[in-house]
């Protein structure tokens, strides 16, 4: 499969068949995780593997009552919970460096896009999953207050193909050479 394919196609999937995810497959995602860029190589992400139907179901009760991976999170073999070291990435000698302040949550997209698009074309499917506490969650897996939990990631084989959402075309939101200059149809 190539690039683009996966990524225009893949989908955030919220229905899973209860089928169990090999273990191979899950080394795959994550060599694809810890292959993604990072600041300074600093590779401050971690994950947590949860197949425990008692931990799944502590992390279900961190979601926001509103949230549609609610049952997701229960019926989905695994969930892939992303961490990150804090106050490595975005830093120099212990001190920031930018106006965005600590970088870890932009390390962690990275690779959780690795992950999710190497799932994708593994014949899994994923869901970011941010509205929860996360606080709540660290405690349930013994996390150190020098890591937060980023997000949870149900992985498993889908039980359903959802639509493609809309997106914007390139010139609502690409420029030339200067914010608000709009682009025609070429770049």
């Amino acid at each position: 499969m190539d690039l683009m394919t996966a990524i225009k196609n893949r989908r955030s999937i919220r229905k899973y068949k209860l089928d169990p995810v090999p273990d191979d497959l899950l080394e795959e995602l994550l060599e694809s995780a810890r292959w993604a860029p990072s600041w300074a190589n600093t590779q401050c992400r971690e994950f947590i593997i949860v197949k425990d139907k008692t931990i799944k179901e502590q992390l279900v009760e961190t979601l926001t009552e509103w949230n549609p991976a609610r049952p997701a999170m229960r019926e989905v073999p695994v969930v892939i919970v992303a961490c990150a070291k804090l106050k490595r990435a975005g830093f120099r000698k212990g001190e920031v460096i930018t106006d965005k302040g600590d970088w870890f949550m932009f390390d962690t997209a990275l690779a959780l896009q690795n992950l999710t698009l190497t799932a994708y074309s593994l014949g899994l499917g994923t869901v970011h999953v941010g509205a929860f506490d996360a606080k709540e969650a660290g405690k349930i897996l013994n996390v150190p207050d020098y890591v937060a939990v980023v997000e949870l990631m149900p992985v498993g084989y889908p039980a359903e193909e959802p639509n493609p959402p809309l997106r914007k075309e390139l010139s609502t939101f690409v420029y030339r050479d200067k914010y608000g200059a709009t682009i025609d149809s070429s770049i």
